[in-house]
Formats: structure tokens, sequence, C-alpha cells
């Protein structure tokens, strides 16, 4: 249940490589507030707390930079147990940083707030949603668009996508699904069909 009495938070997720940040970057631009779970996560990884609890559960991930995310990654990804102690690390301070700025987004009288958490369901922050939308696309497609974004070898990026719920959950768990398997014109239109979903859900001009 959504604990925001005056605003509507819309969770916007997808698995890797299926061009949610596209997404949330068209929704910002059609006017709507948007919470970025990825900016807070680097903000959270920043944080010496984090380091400390990270340098005790994963030493060879952490040096004098930092949190080393790659080094991280490989592990994480091939061992659903370690993705969930993780997971069980940084999910707190996400979710601290969220909530703070949901009610700034709140306190400036936004009727509705778009939550782009990537790990929507696994952190548990899909219980503050008024309504969920997910963004899927082909199984080539996000192998080929993930690999290219990050420049990261195919291998790696097959192990992320196999860490994550498949497409069919996120259909299931959502209000409205975006598949995005054309082009950015075929997408926009998709999108602004979300945007007047959103709109005439939570009665928005």
């Amino acid at each position: 249940m959504n604990s925001f009495d005056n605003i509507a938070i819309i969770g916007l997720t997808g698995q890797s490589g299926a061009g949610k940040t596209t997404v949330s970057g068209i929704l910002s631009g059609l006017g709507f507030s948007v919470v970025d779970c990825d900016v807070m996560s680097r903000r959270a990884s920043a944080l010496p707390e984090f380091l400390d609890e990270m340098r005790a559960a994963f030493p060879d991930c952490v040096d004098e930079n930092g949190l080393k995310r790659q080094k991280l990654g490989e592990i994480v990804f091939n061992d659903r147990e370690k993705l969930r102690e993780y997971e069980k690390i940084i999910f707190p301070y996400i979710t601290h940083l969220v909530f703070r700025e949901l009610h700034s987004i709140a306190q400036k009288g936004e009727k509705i707030a778009i939550l782009d958490a990537p790990t929507l369901f696994e952190s548990g922050l899909e219980d503050i949603c008024s309504a969920i939308i997910s963004v899927v696309a082909p199984y080539e497609i996000k192998l080929k668009r993930a690999t290219a974004r990050d420049g990261a070898d195919e291998e790696f990026i097959k192990s992320r996508l196999k860490s994550q719920f498949d497409e069919e959950f996120f259909k299931s768990k959502s209000d409205f699904c975006i598949v995005n398997d054309g082009d950015i014109s075929s997408l926009e239109e998709k999108v602004k069909a979300a945007a007047a979903f959103i709109k005439e859900r939570f009665h928005v001009s």
C-alpha cells in the first residue's frame, strides 16, 4: 500500500537492456517528476557506513577508491545467495534516499512521481506504488543493448539477465506493460499511451 497520502507513486521497472532508462527520460520530458534508483544506488554506495558493511561481507569488492562494481557484479550475478546478501546491505540505504526524494516531490505539490527502479520487486518498493509500469523487450535485443551500453562482454550481461526476473513475471505484476521492440518513434508513442493511462487513472490533467 502507498504510504504517501498526497502523491501517486508509479513504479517503473524492467530487465537490463529493455529500455527502461529511455522510457524514464521520455516520461520526464512529458512533465513527470522522476526518482532514479540507479542514482540513489550510486549515492548509497559512496556512504562510509555502507562501505564498512561491504568490506565485512565482500572484502574483495572494496578498495581505497570505493566499491569495485565490476568485481561485485562478477560475484553476485553468478551466485543468487551472494546477490541476496548484497541486496540486504544496499536496499535499506537506497530506500532511505528514495523516501527523502519522494517526500521532497510531494512537498512541492506534485500529484504523481515516477519511481524508476530496476529492482523494484526485489527491494520491496512496489509496496509504496499506486501502479506499476514494466518495460520488456525480446532477449536478443536486451542482450545487444545492454552489451553496447555497458561496454561489457556478452557472458557478463547474460549472467546479469539470468539473475533477473523473466518477462512473464514483469507482465504479470504490472498495470501497464511497454514492449520495446521497435524504433524510438514507436517507443515514444507507447510511452505517451502509458502517460495517458497514468493521468486518467489518477485524475491528473
